[in-house]
């Protein structure tokens, strides 16, 4: 138990800012973003510098406290949320919010954890620069959590996830020393790579508390198009058109079908379909030039298009006219999550599969479910240049008790969603980490060699299982 004389010692080191007691202020920290999720923290520990996490770690180890790493709180697995049982603290790098530099020669920022995406993006636009990583949660995500959890969002196609985009990382290991690796070094063979290591690990290995990240050229022009077309798999042809006449200025490529677009329409404020045709699905497409050379990117756009139109694959299709319609058609993009959310109970699944078997898995999946849990309703949206599908399965309309129905229906839809991913050859994780609420099904459905890796590198660098307990390692029951 987490007494008074154990809070008293973090105040003496950090600090009054450095502690959060009172209880209103701990509230909004102790739940995830979707509510599913809830614990309890006596006080949040909240460092304003490398120096003070070192500290703060020694401290928690010298006194065998749990930490859970925090920045935005907006996990979609309940990756940042604290045992119910209070028994452990929040170490929040909200404070740790600079930006300690930003090279366009180098095409390179070094920033702290707190440092909000949103924020980075601002800052690189102003020095001619971007950060080619966006998201719907850019508002309120950080930098240290995204690298933790490996993020990848809109623009993997072209630029990767965050594992592509980090070339260096300073990070807090579990008994208060610092791994110092911001340098970007383009080669550097002194063994594991502790920079890989630690992206993806969820706060489990060490707690990041800066990164080196690459930036891309600046847009110097841009064209985003929304296309009506039957099915995916017409999708999946428009993305190869694209890929061939437009070849790696292709920035983002979402398809999304048509009921999901439904609920945008229905919750959002001021959006509308960018299409007058009603179609079963609909693809988001941007192409980016880095230079102003002719031809420009919506005649380059216009020209994939009319191919597509030519072929029988597109339905009906808009291009942006200027800058706020293109960044109107995005709106939609980055809000279906929370219309999602508005629309009532649902269990949702981050999952990739082959991109090759993406389209009809979308379908055929969504078509199994309704048909194995009736009065539900599936459907889904995603990346697919990346073959990362969203996938939701909706409660029966008039479900009033969210979380009875989670409780009744979750374990068997999420085995019978999880086991079609497997079937197909994907993963029950694409983008969101596996944090609390994958980790049973991580143990059911991996074998034994990734676990017992997973718990031996754990062990290595956590022997006391201080960090961010409960997340991502299965437990010994679940495999």
């Amino acid at each position: 138990m987490i007494g008074q004389d154990m809070i008293d010692r973090f105040v003496a080191l950090l600090g009054p800012k450095g502690v959060v007691t009172d209880p209103d202020d701990i509230a909004p920290w102790v739940s995830d973003w979707r509510g599913r999720y809830h614990g309890a923290a006596v006080a949040i520990v909240a460092p304003a510098s490398t120096q003070e996490v070192a500290a703060a770690v020694a401290l928690a180890a010298e006194l065998g406290v749990p930490l859970v790493p925090q920045g935005g709180n907006t996990s979609m697995v309940g990756g940042a949320t604290p045992p119910v049982d209070g028994s452990a603290l929040i170490l929040s790098l909200r404070r740790m919010n600079r930006i300690r530099s930003l090279s366009p020669d180098d095409n390179l920022a070094v920033c702290e954890a707190g440092v909000i995406l949103s924020v980075l993006h601002d800052a690189a636009e102003e020095a001619g620069r971007r950060f080619p990583l966006s998201l719907g949660a850019k508002g309120s995500a950080t930098i240290g959590g995204l690298v933790s959890t490996n993020a990848g969002g809109t623009q993997v196609l072209r630029h990767g996830t965050m594992r592509a985009l980090v070339e260096g990382i300073e990070a807090v290991l579990p008994d208060g020393s610092i791994f110092d690796g911001l340098d970007a070094l383009k080669k550097d063979n002194r063994g594991y790579d502790i920079k890989q290591l630690l992206i993806g690990a969820e706060g489990t290995l060490g707690v990041v508390t800066a990164a080196s990240l690459r930036l891309a050229p600046a847009i110097a022009a841009r064209a985003v198009g929304w296309v009506g077309v039957q099915t995916p798999a017409d999708a999946l042809a428009l993305l190869r058109i694209a890929e061939t006449m437009l070849g790696d200025s292709v920035e983002g490529f979402e398809v999304i079908a048509n009921e999901t677009l439904g609920f945008v329409l229905g919750h959002i404020p001021g959006t509308r379909s960018p299409i007058e045709t009603r179609t079963p699905w609909h693809v988001l497409i941007e192409v980016d030039h880095a230079d102003l050379s002719e031809p420009g990117p919506s005649d380059r756009l216009e020209a994939a298009l009319a191919d597509a139109f030519e072929r029988g694959i597109a339905i009906d299709a808009a291009i942006a006219a200027n800058e706020a319609q293109a960044d109107a058609f995005w709106r939609i993009r980055e809000s279906l999550s929370e219309s999602e959310k508005a629309q009532g109970p649902a269990l949702q699944y981050d999952i990739s599969v082959p991109v090759a078997k993406m389209p009809a898995f979308m379908i055929d999946a969504a078509h199994a479910a309704e048909q194995a849990f009736p009065g539900t309703t599936a459907s889904s949206f995603g990346h697919l240049g990346d073959g990362n599908v969203h996938f939701h399965v909706r409660a029966p309309k008039g479900t009033s008790d969210g979380p009875a129905w989670i409780a009744a229906q979750g374990q068997a839809i999420n085995a019978f969603v999880h086991d079609a991913v497997v079937a197909a050859g994907g993963s029950i994780s694409a983008e969101h980490g596996i944090g609390q609420m994958k980790r049973a099904e991580l143990g059911r459905l991996s074998t034994p060699a990734r676990i017992g890796a997973l718990r031996a590198i754990k062990a290595a660098f956590d022997p006391k299982g201080l960090f961010n307990p409960g997340k991502l390692i299965p437990l010994p029951e679940e495999g």
